[in-house]
Order: structure tokens, then C-alpha cells, then sequence
């Protein structure tokens, strides 16, 4: 965990048509985009060449490739015994993206919440930035329909941990309830939400909820918007497509102003360069390859640019699974039962345009981080360098891995 105040993850402010930080000139933005772009020219060479590497970052996640230098601390030097890269980890935030999965249901549901519970206060005490929550609806993939209900129980468990909604389903909400529910949420926690928002995929939750999937997109993506108007707005006037208001006053506003940090989920090009548009900050699933992940990232530093924001002071987190046991083929049957599980309760591989192939198998190979402690925090170390990951939202596929992450690998990357 650093440090540092949490990215607010405003809109920038506009002059001359260009995005300029509170006590910034044109000339500083200038100077700062040069300086970012020429930086980013070695590592676009790098990603330039990931495609041609997609199948060795696959050999390397399959097979014992890579060995870690052992017991570091702070600003930790990580090299490869094959001198393929030498990594300087610094500066990174670490959150766990909780679910509540309740899988062939073999124990009873409070079971399953008050594991979680423990966990989360694990956490607490630990070097993690947050806890991110998720939301699901009609499936025992996970068992958790509200983050604000669930939220408001962690922040009364909890300290210091900030309290991430990983992510509300805006589209299925009324803006102004999820308006006035995350800011009672930020002031029951002390100012302690980060505030993600996402449009959903499964389609048992659009049709269930009556939202259909054509209209799902506009819909998201108005309801953030008001969300945003409400808590900036002492008295709301709206007119959107699906929500219309006039002069209505939004209580309560969040404890942090102008309001908590933001992000939305961006699973598409599309929702990306739309995040960008926006100027809003965006997060990345789980469910994209290795590779995948810091090409999004670079799209959207483009995007940003494009239309007159920056990247510079943004955070993005990024979410991964992981799988972590004694050996490297005791963690990849873990991540392979992870994946199954995944696939059997809740991922349509084609809806989320994974291709042809065994979808088992991708996961395995290009998504999931798995292996020993010392081979995962090397894997985590290469993202770091290769694919900008600055803040890792960890998704633990078993409990096992949840601690030997918390307990040995944790400490070897802070």
C-alpha cells in the first residue's frame, strides 16, 4: 500500500480545448505529454512486439520459467536467473476483488459471508489498499447484491481498509438511489469508497430485471452521468433519455468531495475510448490475456490524449486472477479448476469475444497468474514492467492462494 492520497479521478479542467490539472499551465501539460510520450515510445516497442510474444508469455505461465531473488522489501529488485529482465517494483497498490461464492453450495450461505468477513479483515491489518466488492444477481457464483448493504458492514469491521464497489450494475439502478446510497456508504465508512461502476454482461440479469441488452449500454452510461450531476449539484435538473428531474436536492453527498474516487469498467474498446471521452478513469477485468491488458491500457493513455485529458495521476487498477500452491503444477490445477468454475457458472466465452479455442486452456496459459510464491511475484513484477500494472486488484481462486498472497508475496512486492 502507498502512501498517498487516492486518485480523485476528476474530469481535468478544459482551457484552449486541452485537458490542465488544478495549478498547471498549457506549457507544463506540454512539457509533461512530451516527456510521457517519449517514455511510452519504449514501451509501445515493447508492447508492439507482445503479439509476436503472446505464445512465449504462455510457454513461460505454463512451465517453472522464471525464479525470483528472495525476501524484498520496499523498492525491491527482481531479476531473472536467465537474464531476461530486471525489474525495479515500486509504487504499487494491491486490493483483493471479493467474492461471495457459494460453489455447490456445501456450506450454508452465512458460511460463505462470514469467511469473507474474516478475510476482509485480514486485509485490514495487511499492506492492501482495498477491498473491492462485487455485485451479482440470480447465481451462486457469487451471492452478494448489494455493495452498499455489504459495504456498510466491512466499514464497521474495518479501519483503514478502503471499501472499492467492483462494481455496482448501474444500469439495473435508479441513479439517484445508487447516488444516495454510495455517498451514505462514504460517510458511514469515513470517507473510505472507491466507486466503481459497470454495465454488467450476464444476460439472466438483463432479461430478469427487465433491462434489455440493445438499451443496457446508454442506460449505464446515462446513470453515471447523473450520479456524477447529483453529488456535484446542490439542486438537480436532468433530462436524459430514461431519467428526467427538476430542482431535486440529492441527499446525502459523499464525505469525499467533490466525490469518492471513480472508475468504470471497461471490457471493450468501445467502453474504453467512451471512458475516455468522459475523462473518466477506467478499471480492467479479469478476463483479458496478459498481453491484452497493457494494450488497453495504451489505447486509453491515447484515447486520453486524443480528447484533451492525461493519464498522468490517474490510477488503473487492473484485476487478476491468481492461484498459488507448493509447486507450479499444483497451482495450475488450481487455476484450471478455477477457470472451469468460472466458465461452468457465470463467463460466456463468446460474449466476451475470447475466439476459437479451449477457453480452459486460455485462461490457464494467458490470464490466470499462477505458480510457486517466488514464480507468481515474478509474474506480477513482469506485468508491472511490460503492461503498466500499477495497481493489482488480486482475485484469489482459492483460499490458500488469498494467504500465501497476503503472507508471502505480498511483502516481497511493498
Amino acid at each position: 500500500m502507498r502512501a498517498k492520497v487516492p486518485s480523485r479521478s476528476l474530469k481535468s479542467g478544459r482551457r484552449d480545448g486541452k485537458a490542465v490539472r488544478k495549478g498547471e499551465t498549457k506549457n507544463d501539460r506540454n512539457a509533461l505529454v512530451a516527456e510521457k510520450n517519449s517514455s511510452a515510445a519504449g514501451r509501445s516497442s515493447r508492447l508492439g512486439d507482445k503479439a509476436a510474444s503472446h505464445k512465449k508469455w504462455s510457454r513461460d505461465s505454463g512451465a517453472a520459467a522464471h525464479a525470483t531473488s528472495g525476501g524484498r522489501r520496499g523498492r525491491s529488485e527482481q531479476t531473472s536467473p536467465r537474464g531476461a529482465f530486471k525489474i525495479a517494483v515500486k509504487e504499487m497498490k494491491f486490493g483483493i476483488l471479493q467474492f461471495f461464492s457459494w460453489p455447490e453450495r456445501r456450506v450454508p450461505l452465512p458460511t460463505v459471508y462470514e469467511r469473507a468477513l474474516q478475510r476482509i479483515e485480514i486485509m485490514d491489518r495487511g499492506g492492501y489498499d482495498a477491498v473491492w466488492l462485487t455485485e451479482h444477481h440470480f447465481s451462486d457464483y457469487s451471492v452478494c447484491p448489494s455493495i452498499p448493504v455489504m459495504g456498510s458492514h466491512v466499514a464497521a469491521r474495518t479501519t483503514r481498509l478502503r471499501i472499492g464497489a467492483g462494481v455496482t450494475l448501474a444500469a439495473f439502478y435508479h441513479p439517484l438511489r445508487l447516488a444516495e446510497e454510495i455517498a451514505l456508504l462514504d460517510i458511514l465508512s469515513g470517507g473510505r469508497v472507491n466507486w466503481g461502476a459497470g454495465r454488467g454482461f450476464d444476460e439472466r440479469e438483463f432479461r430478469t430485471f427487465k433491462v434489455p441488452v440493445a438499451e443496457s449500454q446508454a442506460r449505464f452510461r446515462e446513470a453515471v452521468d447523473v450520479v456524477m450531476q447529483a453529488w456535484a449539484s446542490d439542486q438537480l435538473t436532468y433530462n436524459g433519455r430514461f431519467f428526467s428531474f427538476d430542482n431535486v436536492e440529492v441527499l446525502p453527498k459523499p464525505l469525499q468531495r467533490p466525490h469518492p474516487p471513480m472508475w468504470v469498467a471497461a471490457g471493450s474498446p468501445d467502453a474504453t475510448q467512451w471512458a475516455a471521452s468522459a475523462g473518466y478513469s477506467i478499471l480492467i477485468g479479469p478476463h483479458g490475456t496478459h498481453v491484452e491488458i497493457g494494450q488497453q491500457w495504451e489505447r486509453y493513455r491515447d484515447w486520453l490524449d486524443e480528447y484533451g485529458y492525461t493519464i498522468s495521476g490517474r490510477e488503473i487498477p487492473t484485476a487478476r486472477l491468481l492461484a498459488i500452491a507448493r509447486t507450479d503444477a499444483e497451482a495450475a490445477e488450481v487455476a484450471q479448476e478455477g477457470a472451469k468454475w468460472l466458465l461452468r457458472t457465470y463467463v460466456n466465452p463468446t460474449q466476451l469475444g475470447f475466439g476459437s479455442g479451449d477457453p480452459v486452456r486460455r485462461y490457464i496459459d494467458s490470464v490466470v497468474i499462477h505458480g510457486t510464491v517466488e514464480r507468481v511475484a515474478d509474474q506480477i513484477a513482469r506485468l508491472h514492467e511490460e503492461a503498466h500494472l500499477d495497481y493489482l486488484i488480486g482475485a484469489p481462486l482459492s483460499h490458500e492462494t488469498f494467504l500465501a498472497f497476503t503472507d508471502k508475496v505480498l511483502p516481497r512486492l511493498i
